[in-house]
């Protein structure tokens, strides 16, 4: 075959095709010619790969049909759009989802927590088994307080940042054990119980709310909230409601791994607190008041943000095209 020939015949076809696709609105009937275009220069791109595969003509016309295609199909919208749903739409509907058992794994945890650190500092058999005088008087007056300080402020909120987001996304993926959180949420409220105790006991409980507190507020509830997700999953593989097991665990992990995604950006401003405030020269009273705030900001973000979300009918899925059909089943 005549490849110029060809060409010289066709190009019309193609040139209108590129017309087409580059205009603003098309009429119905610009539509119609555009998808007879698309058919008729598919079968032209079949003829030419057939004969010249490789040929600049057959990636010319690939190109052109691409175009096409995407016109049809819709352009996905672009990363900074796809962002700002995510942060406004999405999260905080994903949040708000499970406010309620963050709120009850926060109440459960401080209890266990206050239980633990009231158990520590009343009970001699308990502190001495925590180590010797010389080892609780060394932590008390100085390791509690030189641990937010002993490593550079960028490096400790790095770290901090890191670990604490590891945990969080253990406690969502893993959650569907359902053993995995009530694990992980009872051993830290015991090491921060423990540690308050024997804070107590030497009459340093002002010191240590005063260090803990200001990352405390928001790194805490991060956890809870991580906890909250996993228990999700756990609950709808036991109980799946009208949807199928498989169908319920699906929509539920990723509208939970939402929340994973979310915490990270949680966390790392936590984790900036950590590392540049609670440890600053700064009064206790603003220091706390600091920590306070981020806290407050995320409940606002939640209860307000997210409701508005969560009636306009966002639950933190994929989008419809993003997480494919589902199955209709009775």
């Amino acid at each position: 075959m005549d490849m110029d020939a060809f060409t010289q015949v066709n190009q019309h076809d193609w040139d209108r095709l590129d017309v087409l696709v580059k205009q603003r609105r098309l009429t119905g009937e610009e539509s119609d010619e555009m998808l007879v275009l698309y058919q008729r220069v598919s079968t032209h791109l079949s003829v030419i790969r057939s004969i010249a595969p490789e040929s600049q003509l057959s990636a010319g016309l690939s190109l052109r049909l691409s175009r096409a295609r995407t016109r049809f199909t819709g352009v996905r919208s672009n990363f900074f759009e796809d962002l700002a749903i995510f942060f406004a739409f999405s999260l905080p509907a994903a949040f708000y989802r499970i406010r309620w058992l963050t709120v009850i794994i926060g109440v459960i945890f401080t209890a266990v927590a206050f239980g633990f650190g009231y158990w520590a500092a009343n009970t001699p058999a308990v502190l001495s088994a925590m180590g010797t005088d010389a080892q609780m008087q060394q932590y008390v007056e100085e390791d509690f307080i030189n641990y937010y300080s002993e490593n550079p402020a960028a490096s400790f909120a790095g770290a901090v940042w890191t670990n604490n987001a590891w945990i969080a996304l253990q406690c969502v993926a893993f959650g569907i054990s359902g053993l995995w959180v009530p694990f992980v949420l009872y051993q830290n409220a015991q090491g921060v119980g423990m540690a308050g105790g024997m804070m107590a006991a030497h009459g340093e409980l002002g010191t240590f709310f005063t260090y803990i507190l200001p990352h405390g507020f928001m790194e805490l509830t991060a956890i809870f909230i991580a906890g909250a997700a996993g228990l999700r999953i756990f609950w709808t593989w036991i109980s799946p409601g009208p949807r199928t097991r498989l169908a319920a665990l699906a929509q539920e992990g990723r509208s939970l791994m939402t929340v994973a995604l979310g915490l990270v950006a949680v966390l790392f401003i936590s984790g900036l607190v950590e590392g540049f405030i609670t440890p600053s020269p700064l009064p206790a009273p603003l220091r706390l008041l600091i920590g306070f705030a981020v806290f407050a900001a995320y409940w606002v973000y939640t209860l307000v943000l997210g409701k508005r979300a969560f009636q306009a009918g966002h639950r933190g899925d994929l989008s419809a095209r993003d997480a494919g059909d589902a199955v209709i089943t009775a």
